[in-house]
């Protein structure tokens, strides 16, 4: 199969994932598969809730980034895959898997794709959502206390201890490695036809 691989990175609360699911929402589920990084956060075994939650999320060690690689690979070459399922409610991967199936496009959105050199010689095409640091914490803010079950003291104190320097020493260097940068994201109209356009040249 001719596949071609879309990676879109970004800061924690950049628009990366409304970047991805909008183009997703575009094609459809029959030309475009999506895979997150997050969900290949390494599963944690032997440890308590608090143990995990004390866990540098934001480091590139956290990601078993060669299962992911695996999984790409055999997307490239037009077999499925089954996914695995993190839970940010218990700061664990769960039992559940998601099947995927080979489709001409495949997207890749996380914040630490940028900085992989393996994941790097995978991808076809290389996006940066940049989007201003005090709008980042406040879209994590929202999302981790309504959506994942967080206390606002946990995520703060998150943002302080890991997401910030971490973002500092990875996330903002990869953004050299993206043959584009995109304001805001799922937001940017102009660069949303822009790759829009670059999809379907490739499935067209």
């Amino acid at each position: 199969m001719d596949t071609i691989l879309i990676g879109i990175a970004g800061g924690s609360g950049s628009g990366k994932t409304t970047l991805a699911d909008k183009l997703v929402s575009c094609f459809g589920a029959d030309e475009v598969s999506i895979l997150r990084h997050d969900n290949y956060y390494k599963r944690l075994e032997g440890m308590t809730y608090d143990q995990r939650a004390r866990v540098n999320y934001d480091h590139p060690d956290a990601f078993d980034t060669e299962l992911l690689c695996e999984h790409i690979r055999e997307l490239k070459a037009g077999r499925s895959v089954r996914i695995p399922v993190y839970d940010y409610t218990i700061h664990n991967r769960s039992d559940r898997t998601i099947l995927v199936p080979p489709n001409p496009v495949i997207i890749l959105e996380g914040i630490m794709i940028l900085a992989e050199p393996s994941l790097l010689e995978l991808m076809d095409f290389k996006i940066f959502v940049d989007t201003d640091a005090d709008e980042r914490i406040l879209r994590r803010i929202e999302r981790d206390v309504k959506e994942r079950e967080r206390s606002l003291d946990s995520v703060i104190r998150q943002y302080r201890e890991t997401v910030k320097p971490m973002h500092e020493q990875f996330v903002e260097p990869s953004k050299r490695k993206a043959d584009i940068i995109i304001p805001e994201g799922g937001r940017n109209d102009a660069a949303m036809k822009v790759i829009l356009e670059l999809i379907r040249s490739r499935l067209h």
